[in-house]
C-alpha cells in the first residue's frame, strides 16, 4: 500500500512547491512508482514537470465541481514512473464555490482513494500556501507531511497555526496524520542565521528534522521553467545532491 505525503506550509516562498517537485520525480528516480498532485492554483508543479495547463485540463477543481474521478484527471507518465494530477488557476475559486454551497460539500479526494495508494508507492501533494478548503481536504487523506521551513528570521512563526490545524484534523477527521518530517531550505552554511535557525529548528523538531539542508541555488529557480527536476537540470548541482540526500532519507523513513 502506497504512502500520501502532503507537502505543506501556509507560508509562501519556502522551496515547498520545488520540494514537492524533485521529492517526487527523485522517488521516481529511485524506482517508485509516484503520483504527483499539484492543488495550488498557480499550478507551477505541473509546469515544473514539463506538463502544460490548458483550458481543457481537468484538475482536482474539476472532481469537486464535475464529480470526475482520479482516473479522469490523471496524466499517465509525464516523466519515466511519475504520474500527474494538474493543477488549474480555477482551483483559486473552491474555496469560495464550496464555501457558498448550503450544504455541507463532500471531500471527493477521499473516494477511490484505497485503489489511488494501491497504485503508487507514493503519491505528493503539492498544497496551496494557504489554510484554506482544499488544504483541508488534502489533510484528510493524507498519511502524513512534510513542512518545508525557509533559514531565515521568524522562520518557525508561520508554522504554528498549522501545527494546530494539522492536530485538529488527527483529532477529528484523520487520526492516522503525521508529521513525516521537517526540512529546511535556502541554507547558507556560512551565515550564522542560518545555523542558528537550523539549530531552533531542531530543538523545537527534534528527530523529525531532516538531515540534508536544501541550500540556495539558482539551478534550483531555472529548473522549473524547462520543466525538468533539478536532476535532470544540473545532477552534479550543489541542490541536487541535497534533494537526493533527502530523497533517500524519506525512503528509509519508510523502510524502502
Amino acid at each position: 500500500m502506497g504512502k500520501i505525503i502532503a507537502i505543506t506550509n501556509q507560508k509562501g516562498g519556502v522551496g515547498k512547491t520545488t520540494t514537492s517537485i524533485n521529492l517526487a520525480c527523485g522517488l521516481a528516480l529511485e524506482g517508485k512508482k509516484v503520483l504527483l498532485m499539484d492543488v495550488d492554483s498557480q499550478y507551477n508543479a505541473s509546469s515544473g514537470v514539463g506538463y502544460k495547463i490548458s483550458n481543457a485540463t481537468k484538475s482536482v477543481y474539476h472532481m469537486f465541481i464535475e464529480n470526475l474521478k482520479y482516473e479522469d484527471v490523471i496524466k499517465v507518465d509525464v516523466k519515466k514512473n511519475l504520474d500527474l494530477i494538474p493543477s488549474t488557476s480555477n482551483l483559486s475559486t473552491l474555496d469560495f464555490v464550496l464555501g457558498e454551497k448550503k450544504e455541507q460539500y463532500k471531500n471527493v479526494l477521499k473516494e477511490d482513494i484505497t485503489k489511488l495508494k494501491s497504485d503508487y508507492d507514493f503519491v505528493i501533494i503539492d498544497c496551496p500556501p494557504s489554510l484554506g478548503i482544499i488544504n483541508i481536504c488534502v489533510l484528510e487523506i493524507a498519511d502524513s507531511v512534510i513542512i518545508p521551513i525557509q533559514a531565515e528570521h521568524y522562520a518557525l512563526h508561520g508554522v504554528v497555526q498549522l501545527l494546530k490545524t494539522i492536530k485538529s484534523i488527527k483529532s477529528t477527521r484523520n487520526t492516522k496524520l503525521q508529521i513525516e518530517g521537517v526540512l529546511v531550505t535556502m541554507y547558507d552554511n556560512r551565515t550564522k542565521l542560518c545555523r542558528d535557525v537550523y539549530e531552533e529548528i531542531k530543538r523545537t523538531f527534534g528527530n523529525k528534522t531532516y538531515e540534508a539542508l536544501i541550500p540556495r541555488s539558482i539551478k534550483i529557480a531555472e529548473a522549473p521553467m524547462v520543466g525538468e527536476s533539478i536532476y535532470e537540470y544540473d545532477k552534479s548541482n550543489k541542490a541536487a545532491k541535497a534533494y537526493a540526500e533527502f530523497t533517500r532519507e524519506v525512503l528509509k523513513q519508510n523502510g524502502k
